[in-house]
């Protein structure tokens, strides 16, 4: 494997589309002069690129050094691990991406000045460094909140209310409902990919003293807890968009479900599954079909909304 494939490996591409969902359905449930704005949907774009890339980065950093990252993993071989990449290296890398990130939040903020007060800069400002803090941490330091069991809040917070809520409220319009559906929605189907990983690698990190969720529960509870995930989500998904059809009278809203259903067909899977292995193609339905409804909403909004 060449350098460049194994940092094309260290970013994970297929953790991307998921970090941008709850953008999407912030920018649809925006006024439609905020998606207009293409400088702004740039900012957020690559803003939510560049953390879920710092994430991962760090990620790979912390479960190296704490020697989670090993030869008993069920899940792919990071780059630390196989020796495509120093720690030294990855440290650096790490430093840059939070750099970039940060430069990038202040493009977006920057972006969104006209539409922003005072205040409103200074908690995006605070909002952008909590986010950089949040990524790094998942399992760099001795405090990493990943093994103390709290990744899946941390998930729930910044994949949906932060991601959905952020982005919409850069536009500086009222709360409303819909907002708070679609920010459950992408946050629990977030929290599903992550439950999956962490079932994956249940046994290995119980030996490596990282007590994620899955492996306090244990895989019996933490399937109930996917399927009480999946009932949270989609019933979210479905309130949302009985709303915006309720809003509009436009039928093509109803698009929206049908993201729903790989995700039930998902859970079905999940039901039968005893191998730990066998969790991992399914990290990649969730978080298509996540991203896949995301874009629905975004588009039909789009089209349909004034």
């Amino acid at each position: 494997m060449t350098k460049t494939q194994s940092w094309i490996n260290a970013i994970r591409p297929r953790t991307l589309p998921l970090s941008l969902s709850g953008i999407l359905v912030g920018l649809a449930l925006s006024p439609k002069q905020g998606r207009d704005h293409l400088q702004i949907v740039f900012g957020c774009i690559i803003t939510t690129i560049l953390f879920q890339i710092l994430s991962n980065l760090a990620n790979d950093l912390g479960d190296s050094v704490k020697g989670t990252d090993n030869a008993n993993r069920v899940g792919p071989v990071r780059a630390i691990q196989s020796g495509a990449i120093s720690v030294k290296t990855m440290i650096h890398a790490v430093w840059l991406v939070a750099i970039l990130s940060l430069c990038s939040a202040i493009f977006l903020i920057y972006s969104a000045y006209f539409v922003l007060t005072p205040k409103s800069i200074i908690f995006y400002c605070i909002l952008a460094l909590l986010c950089i803090l949040a990524a790094i941490t998942y399992t760099v330091g001795k405090r990493a909140y990943g093994y103390s069991g709290l990744g899946d809040i941390m998930v729930f917070l910044f994949f949906g209310i932060v991601a959905v809520l952020g982005t919409r409220h850069l536009f500086n319009v009222p709360f409303s409902l819909n907002e708070w559906f679609g920010a459950m929605a992408i946050g629990s189907w977030s929290a599903m990919v992550l439950n999956l990983n962490n079932m994956r690698d249940i046994q290995n990190d119980a030996e490596n003293h990282k007590n994620t969720l899955a492996v306090k529960l244990g895989v019996r509870r933490a399937k109930l807890y996917h399927y009480f995930l999946f009932i949270l989500a989609t019933s979210s998904w479905t309130a949302l968009t009985i709303r915006l059809y309720q809003d509009t009278t436009h039928w093509l809203f109803f698009l929206m479900l049908l993201a729903i259903v790989p995700l039930f067909l998902h859970v079905l899977t999940v039901r039968k599954i005893t191998l730990a292995q066998d969790f991992d193609p399914e990290l990649k339905n969730v978080a298509l079909s996540t991203f896949v409804a995301a874009v629905t909403c975004y588009i039909v909004s789009m089209i349909m909304m004034p």
